[in-house]
C-alpha cells in the first residue's frame, strides 16, 4: 500500500460535458472533504456537492464518490469527483488536489497500484491496457476477455498441475521408505507433464493470431512497376492513399494505411516495384519492398497481364493472393493456377471482378486471425514466459527416471516462469515499461 496520495483527471482532456477526477491513497478521504466541506458519502453513492479550494472559493458543483479500500480499483481509499468539463474547472481542481497535498499521477499508475494491492494480475492489467487502446471489435473481444482473467484462468490450471507433479516427485524423495509411497511415485508424473507441455504449445502455436489482433495483420502489396499496386491500395483505402501515373517506379518507399476488415485491425502496405534497377533510391525501396514482403503475414501480388514479369512470384507463400490486373485490355483472360495461392482476374481501372477477391481476403483474415474461444498469448513478454516455462517441463520429464531431484528444479523453474507471467516476481523494470505506455489516469 502507497503511503503517497495520487489524483489524475481520467476523462478525455479538453471541453466536454463531465469531467471526472480519480484521488487514491491514504489522504483520499481528507481531501474529498476539504474540498467538499461535506462528510463522505456513502460507499459507491453519489452526493451532489459543491467543490471548493482552499480558500474556501467554489470551483464548481459535482457529484462525489467514495470507494474506501479494500474495495476500490486500486484497493486503496478513492474518491471519485465528476465535475463540469470544461478547462478551467480542471486546472482549478487539479490546483485544489496539489494545494491538499496530492500527487499528479505517473502514467498507468492507478492500475500499477491495482496490480501491487492484488486488485489484478499483470495480464488482467494488460488486457485493460488493450481495451482502452482497442479500435477493433475484435481487438475489443479479445481484450475484454483477458481484462477477465481469461489467461489468469489458463495459466494457474497449468501452475496447478506442476504443483500436483512437484509434490509426487517430493514425495518420493522425502519419504523413500514409506509403504504408502510407491517407488514409482515420480514416474506417474510423467503423463500429467506431457499433457501441460501439450498444453502449453498449443499456447504457443496461437500467440500469432492473439498477438496480431492487438498489433495488427501485416498485408504487403507487391509486384513489378505499373501492375496497379498504387491502383490496388487506393481502391482498398476509399481515398488516394498512393499517386498513381502511368510512369514505372512513381512509389518509392512503403506507403501504409489501417483497415478494419471483418472486426480485425489491418495494416496495408503498397511498396515499391519489383525490377532491376540502377537508381539509388529506388534500389532501396526495392530492397524495403522485399523486405515487407517477407515479413508480413498475407503478400498480395499485382501482376501486369497485358505485360506478365515473374518479379516478386518467389516471394510468395501459402495462403497469398495474385491478382491479375488490367483485365479490361485483354478482355479474355483466365486466372492461372499457382498451386499455394488464390488468384483472380481484375480490372481496376473498371472495378470489375474485386468483389471476389475482396470475399477472399476477408475469409482469409478471418480464418487465421478471428479471436479464439480461450484467451491465449498477445505479448512478447506472455511468449517467453510461457516457452520458459515449456521448456523446463520437457526437461523435467526428461529427467525424471534418472534424477527426480534434478525434475524437481525444473518444476520450479517453471513456477517461476509462470509467477512471471502473472506479474508476482521482482520484476519492476517489465513494470516500468508496461505501466509507462499507460494513459494518464488510468
Amino acid at each position: 500500500m502507497s503511503h503517497t496520495t495520487i489524483f489524475s483527471l481520467s476523462s478525455a482532456p479538453g471541453r466536454a460535458g463531465v469531467a471526472v477526477f480519480r484521488v487514491s491513497g491514504p489522504k483520499a478521504g481528507e481531501i474529498a472533504t476539504a474540498l467538499s466541506g461535506a462528510a463522505l458519502p456513502k460507499p459507491r453513492l453519489a452526493k451532489l456537492c459543491q467543490f471548493k479550494d482552499i480558500d474556501n472559493q467554489p470551483i464548481d458543483e459535482g457529484l462525489l464518490l467514495w470507494m474506501p479500500a479494500p474495495n476500490s480499483f486500486t484497493g486503496e481509499d478513492c474518491a471519485e469527483f465528476q465535475t463540469h468539463g470544461s478547462p478551467a474547472v480542471a486546472e482549478a481542481l487539479a490546483d485544489a488536489f496539489l494545494a491538499a497535498g496530492a500527487q499528479q499521477a505517473a502514467p498507468g499508475e492507478f492500475t500499477r497500484r491495482a496490480c501491487m494491492n492484488g486488485k489484478l494480475d499483470l495480464t488482467e492489467a494488460e488486457g485493460l491496457a488493450d481495451l482502452i487502446d482497442a479500435d477493433t471489435q475484435a481487438q475489443r473481444v479479445q481484450a475484454l476477455r483477458q481484462m477477465q482473467g481469461g489467461l489468469k484462468t489458463r495459466y494457474e490450471g497449468w501452475r496447478e498441475g506442476v504443483l500436483d507433479a512437484l509434490a509426487q516427485i517430493e514425495g518420493e524423495i522425502d519419504f523413500p521408505d514409506e509403504a504408502d509411497v510407491p517407488d514409482d511415485l515420480s514416474h506417474k508424473a510423467s503423463a500429467p507433464l506431457l499433457a501441460l507441455v501439450r498444453d502449453m504449445e498449443d499456447a504457443l502455436s496461437e500467440f500469432e493470431r492473439g498477438e496480431r489482433i492487438r498489433a495488427g495483420i501485416e498485408v504487403a502489396i507487391i509486384g513489378a512497376p505499373n501492375a496497379g499496386k498504387s491502383s490496388l491500395i487506393n481502391y482498398l483505402a476509399g481515398r488516394d492513399a498512393a499517386i498513381v501515373t502511368d510512369q514505372a517506379g512513381t512509389t518509392r518507399d512503403i506507403i501504409e494505411i489501417s483497415l478494419v476488415i471483418d472486426g480485425l485491425p489491418v495494416r496495408l502496405s503498397d511498396t515499391a516495384g519489383l525490377r532491376e534497377s540502377e537508381d539509388v533510391i529506388e534500389v532501396e525501396g526495392i530492397k524495403r519492398a522485399r523486405g515487407r514482403a517477407k515479413s508480413a503475414d498475407i503478400r498480395i501480388l499485382v501482376k501486369d497481364s497485358a505485360a506478365p514479369s515473374e518479379e516478386g512470384t518467389a516471394l510468395l507463400q501459402k495462403g497469398d493472393i495474385i491478382l491479375l490486373n488490367k483485365l479490361d485490355k485483354l478482355r479474355t483472360i483466365e486466372p492461372a493456377s499457382f498451386g499455394k495461392t488464390d488468384s483472380f482476374a481484375v480490372s481496376l481501372t473498371e472495378k470489375t471482378g474485386l468483389d471476389t477477391f475482396e470475399t477472399r481476403l476477408a475469409e482469409i483474415i478471418r480464418e487465421r486471425y478471428s479471436p479464439g474461444r480461450e484467451a491465449g498469448l498477445t505479448r512478447a513478454r506472455h511468449k517467453d514466459c510461457v516457452l520458459r516455462a515449456k521448456d523446463a517441463l520437457t526437461r523435467a520429464e526428461a529427467a525424471l527416471a534418472i534424477a527426480p531431484e534434478l525434475a524437481g528444479d525444473d518444476l520450479r523453474g517453471a513456477l517461476q516462469a509462470l509467477r512471471e507471467l502473472a506479474g508476482e516476481t521482482d520484476i519492476e523494470a517489465v513494470f516500468d515499461r508496461i505501466f509507462s505506455r499507460f494513459c494518464v489516469g488510468k
